[in-house]
């Protein structure tokens, strides 16, 4: 007899509906311009949270409190949202300028200001996935801290568990703790998340700040707290989006601005019709790679390049730092600092008045006078802030006179990104990008090959690579599911269909820029998130990702100039 196959829904795809009804709940819920996020409306968000059990937030569905998980939100929400019941997501409206205090969270440059003891604004500058990378972490912080609650909340009216007594005892204290009082507050607090005395001392200082030593038991403490008052007293905490916020989202207002300030720029300097070519990368690899040798002769005299890049990016060496810089700016690098709010940084270099015999990669100068190659160097951009940005720069540069287009001969993108074979550090060459939740894919020849990387002792991955809606919305099943299927997927990122969305229209519809612009793309492997530990929050790449980085930057440039 045969048997008929039962349709049972994997994993994978109960993974991929929950991030989709995410994505749609948050679009609508933006749209409606408020929402509590442990009532009704904010329910939809929260279950497809637990049913997707992202990787970075760890144990989010079990009863015991994650701390990895917590540890990488808050590096990424202003210090102080714990207490606040009213976060306010605004658009760039003028907070800079009154007396309140910019918090910047460590971990993600963006404005916050803490308007009053219940409110903190959240200023949203880089597009719709700073809104959803923001309202995931916030649901996430909210579930955690019902857990809180549950574990130390024993009556209808209210009444308390002695280590909950204890640890708010210990956090409104005035005076510094002591080591014992430390570590009797550690103990209450390890009771109320369901941790062992050690896991918490593991984690406790890299809660801490120089103000506030005692970080972790205060995030704690304030979590549970506003959770008691929502369940007892019914005072429920609220996520509003402001009007201007809501009004503006999608009209590329930043990035408008900021295309058109580097354009003038380069209008300014004479270099509007030189050729240009793009790069999306961090701010230190181009101009170290074409500087470092000769502001630091005797040092590279003496020592391998890669480990001067090494170096150089280790925190303790400043005025190292400085002499590359000193010698770029004397030698055609122009800097940009964002005012626009994209809180995206620029650096242009004018190689005429760079002597490339003076580097170490073997490049040579352009032919005629006027064709030397100008670099237009940008700090990383984020999620679908990609697109608008560069939508915004491929436009023709429009004047009284008339409009310039701009010669682009090439747009060049360095990125992190997670991996699905191999490990922290390994290089990805990506040959198209497919947007998660939907079937969109951009495929493209990418200047860049596995062959141009290899022999460096870096393992180097050609394939497709997906770009997600949010770094932290990620599990395993999908992964494997990507991994596996015919998809061919080597890693996952968050900006990649966006410049390419952006490049293509620009080159293949629009015809603002040159149809064949060459592009290129290669990420390094900031985690593997198919790995147990081996996710985000599992900390930095260290000094893992240098080599990676200055590879790929060194090849770019090799391209560009020869």
């Amino acid at each position: 007899m045969s048997k008929i196959k039962k349709h049972e829904r994997t994993r994978a795809q109960e993974s991929s509906n929950a991030i989709e009804r995410m994505y749609i709940t948050m679009r609508h819920l933006f749209n409606r311009g408020f929402y509590k996020p442990m009532g009704i409306s904010g329910e939809t968000l929260r279950e497809a949270l637990l049913v997707l059990r992202p990787e970075i937030y760890g144990s989010i569905a079990d009863e015991k409190a994650e701390l990895e998980g917590l540890l990488y939100v808050i590096d990424r929400l202003p210090i102080g949202i714990e207490e606040c019941r009213f976060i306010n997501l605004t658009s760039d409206e003028g907070y800079g300028d009154s007396h309140f205090e910019a918090i910047i969270p460590p971990k993600r440059r963006r404005n916050c200001y803490r308007i009053d003891e219940e409110q903190m604004n959240i200023e949203i500058t880089r597009g719709r996935s700073e809104i959803y990378d923001i309202l995931t972490h916030l649901t996430f912080l909210f579930v955690e801290s019902h857990k809180i609650l549950k574990r130390v909340v024993i009556d209808d009216k209210g009444a308390t568990t002695r280590d909950w007594i204890k640890l708010e005892a210990a956090v409104l204290s005035k005076k510094k703790l002591t080591k014992q009082e430390r570590e009797i507050a550690i103990t209450h607090t390890a009771n109320i998340l369901g941790r062992t005395f050690k896991e918490l001392s593991d984690v406790y200082n890299d809660f801490a700040t120089p103000k506030h030593p005692e970080r972790l038991l205060e995030i704690v403490y304030w979590l549970g707290k506003l959770a008691i008052d929502e369940v007892i007293n019914n005072n429920k905490r609220t996520i509003t989006f402001s009007p201007v916020l809501r009004e503006r989202l999608g009209h590329h207002i930043h990035g408008e601005r900021w295309a058109n300030t580097i354009k003038e720029t380069l209008k300014e300097n004479g270099l509007l019709s030189r050729p240009i070519h793009i790069i999306s990368a961090n701010l230190h690899s181009v101009m170290n790679t074409l500087y470092a040798p000769q502001a630091l002769k005797t040092l590279a005299s003496k020592k391998d390049i890669f480990d001067i890049y090494e170096d150089l990016s280790s925190s303790e060496n400043e005025s190292l730092r400085n002499k590359v810089t000193q010698k770029a700016l004397q030698q055609g690098m122009i800097y940009i600092k964002d005012t626009s709010g994209t809180n995206i940084n620029v650096q242009i270099f004018d190689t005429a008045k760079l002597d490339l015999s003076l580097t170490d990669l073997g490049i040579k100068k352009a032919d005629k006078k006027g064709e030397e190659p100008v670099l237009f160097v940008m700090d990383y951009a984020f999620g679908e802030q990609a697109y608008e940005t560069i939508d915004e720069f491929l436009k023709p540069y429009e004047e009284e006179e008339g409009k310039t287009h701009l010669n682009i001969e090439s747009i060049s993108i360095m990125g992190k990104a997670g991996i699905l074979e191999g490990g922290k550090g390994d290089i990805m060459i990506p040959s198209a990008h497919i947007f998660e939740g939907t079937a969109d894919n951009y495929p493209f020849k990418n200047e860049l090959s596995k062959a141009d990387l290899e022999g460096q002792g870096v393992d180097i991955y050609e394939g497709s690579m997906i770009s997600v809606l949010g770094t932290s919305l990620q599990n395993k099943d999908i992964l494997k599911f990507f991994y596996n299927s015919t998809w061919n997927v080597i890693g996952l990122e968050m900006e990649g269909a966006h410049y390419q969305k952006a490049i293509q229209a620009a080159s293949k519809v629009r015809g603002s820029i040159n149809p064949d612009v060459k592009v290129r793309y290669a990420y390094y492997a900031s985690d593997n998130p198919l790995e147990t530990g081996g996710t985000l929050a599992s900390g930095g790449l260290g000094t893992s990702g240098v080599k990676p980085t200055y590879l790929i930057t060194r090849k770019i440039l090799q391209q560009i100039f020869n």
